[in-house]
Formats: structure tokens, sequence, C-alpha cells
């Protein structure tokens, strides 16, 4: 019996949650996206263990706050997806819920509806139906692993997940990416500092004990094995971008000499684009000219896109969003990104095959 004189003074309720297994029965994953996701994990481990000579590439929305939308983007990705995967495979961004420093909308799984309701419970069962909807054309998704009880709804649709540099220093997300089922990449802190990163691939290497739930919805003590194919993402940060070839040098100096993976993502968007999403497609092509010119430890790259560039504040009158515009951080508009990725792939499909193993 709680007594209320001295424990939850400011919890307004509790609300009661749909289980992991309820809601997997109420949207059940079909073989065909089942494999979907097998495929592209066992591709993702292989492309960083240099078994796999391509590139992987994260792309889509900053966030997903439309459904309708991110379909309809997903629709476009999927033929460009088939057209590029001799050189590169493509993963779709499909991000779900969004850090916050102070406040701000929290994304699709905790505000579906954009008008601070926090009807979770929809969040989740429209987040889940969208991921089988995409999974259904073929494409494998990423995500960001934010909070600890929800990869227990949705992780078996997820074929990637990124740590953001606002968590990489948090004890309880590097326990969570230790068992997370998919590679999960660490980006490096908000300063632009490997530090932060290597440190948290070193504990989601290694087995832990914490606090989660089941499949039931039961309060358990997780037993985690430590993810194999963890490894880091190169954002920038507040001292600038550090996707050059001198600061992807020193990443991998700073790799070697921690003894953890040594494949390294670039991310093309945040500090590395100096938050100018027209910018991406530069980075892009600078990381290509290094492959070009000997790199062998970059394995990926990350953009962020949609189906309309930049952004937009949420309006009181939900009526005027715009389609297909993001919500959250500006994004590089669907044709620039197509011509970027057919371009990245044009320089490097005779190039990548003759690359050694990046470790």
């Amino acid at each position: 019996m709680t007594d209320r004189s001295i424990e939850n003074l400011n919890v307004d309720t509790f609300e009661g949650l749909i289980t992991p297994d309820e809601l997997k029965r109420e949207v059940p994953l079909p073989e065909a996206i089942r494999q979907t996701v097998l495929g592209a994990r066992s591709t993702i481990r292989d492309i960083l263990d240099g078994r796999d000579h391509r590139l992987f590439v994260v792309v889509g929305p900053c966030s997903v706050h439309d459904p309708a939308a991110a379909l309809d983007y997903a629709q476009h990705l999927a033929v460009l997806a088939r057209e590029i995967d001799d050189t590169i495979v493509v993963v779709m961004r499909v991000y779900f819920e969004k850090p916050r420093t102070t406040t701000g909308w929290k994304g699709l799984v905790n505000d579906p509806y954009l008008n601070d309701s926090f009807r979770i419970q929809d969040g989740l069962r429209i987040a889940r139906k969208l991921l089988v909807d995409i999974g259904a054309l073929g494409l494998p998704t990423a995500t960001e692993a934010l909070d600890p009880i929800s990869p227990q709804y949705l992780q078996d649709l997820i074929s990637w997940s990124a740590i953001g540099a606002r968590t990489t220093e948090s004890q309880t997300h590097r326990e969570l990416a230790s068992g997370l089922s998919c590679p999960v990449g660490f980006k490096n802190g908000t300063d632009g500092g490997l530090t932060v990163a290597v440190n948290a691939l070193k504990s989601a290497l290694s087995s832990h004990r914490f606090l989660g739930i089941d499949e039931t919805g039961r309060v358990t003590v997780v037993h985690t094995r430590g993810n194999s194919h963890a490894h880091v993402v190169l954002r920038g940060g507040s001292q600038g971008p550090n996707y050059d070839s001198v600061h992807i040098a020193l990443a991998e100096r700073e790799l070697a000499k921690a003894g953890v993976p040594g494949g390294i993502v670039v991310d093309c968007s945040h500090a590395n684009s100096n938050k100018d999403p027209a910018l991406q497609p530069l980075v892009l092509d600078n990381v290509a000219n290094q492959i070009v010119e000997g790199n062998r430890s970059i394995v990926g790259v990350m953009l962020e896109s949609n189906l309309a560039g930049g952004n937009q504040s949420i309006p009181a009158d939900l009526s005027q969003l715009r389609y297909g515009v993001s919500v959250t951080d500006g994004c590089l508009d669907w044709e620039s990104t197509a011509g970027a990725l057919r371009a990245m792939r044009e320089k490097l499909r005779h190039v990548l095959p003759g690359r050694k193993n990046p470790g």
C-alpha cells in the first residue's frame, strides 16, 4: 500500500500500458519482414567486420511526426535502395523518440498527436504499424534507442540503432546497448571528443545486469551478453566538424589504442554540416573522396532527409503543418538526397570491392 504522505509526492497518476506481447499480437511481425530485418542485421555486421565491401547509409527524417509522409518517403527510398545496392546498403532512419535538453516535442511514441496529450499507448501502436509498413517495402529500419523500456515493443523490427550524443555518457544506455539484438552506433559527445564514445563502446561490449521489463511487461533483472557490433559515429561537436581526414585518422588511432572496434560511421548532419542540411552532400562527397584515396575505416554514413527540405515549428493549428517537412532538425530534400547518394555510388562502385578489412 502506497503511503502518499512519503512517496510518489510529485506523481499525479499511474497509467497502465499494453505489454510488449499484447502489442506484438495486435501488430504481428510477418515472416517476410522478419527475414528483411535478420538479413539487414547480418549485412551490417558483415560490413562492420569487413566481409561485405559496401557502405551502409542510414537516411531519413530527423524524426517521424506524420506516418503517412514517412511511408511516402519510404516508397521513394525503396526504389533508390534497389538501384544502388551494389555499393550502398540503405537503412531508413525512423526515429520515434527525441531527447530534449529542456522541453519540446518528445517524439511520436510519447506524443503521437503533437498536442501534449501524451497518448503513449497509441504512439507505440502507430510506431509499430509504421515499421511493419516500411518493412513490407523491403526496407530495413534504424532508430535511436532512447527509452530503456520501448525496445521490448519495437526492436524486433529494427536493424540498426544509435545512441545519441546526449546519452552516450549514460550508463543506462550503455547497458541497454549491450543487450540490443542489432548493431548499435555510439555518437561522440556533444563537445566533439571521442573519449565518451570509446568508454561507451567498452561498456556495451561487456555483459551487464540491470532492471528492465520482459515481453510480458514484468519488471525483471536483465542479464546481457554484450554487443560485439557496437561502433562509433562521428557527428561533430561544439568545436566544429570531425569528418575530415585528420579527425578520421585521430579517431582510428584512438579506437585502436582502446582496443575497440575500428569501424567508423560519419553523421553528415549536426555539427558536421554546421546544422545546415544543404551542406550534407558536401560532407558525403568528402567521405567518398577519403575512401577513393584509400580510407578503410569508414563503413557507413548518416543523412537527415525528408520529402521537402528545411524544418518547421509545430503550429497551434495542426492543419497548417506542411507535408513532408521536419518538425525537429532541418532535413535535406528528397531530390538532393537521391542525387547525392547516386553520385556517391558512382564514385565508389569500382573502389569499394578492393578495400581491405577495416580492422
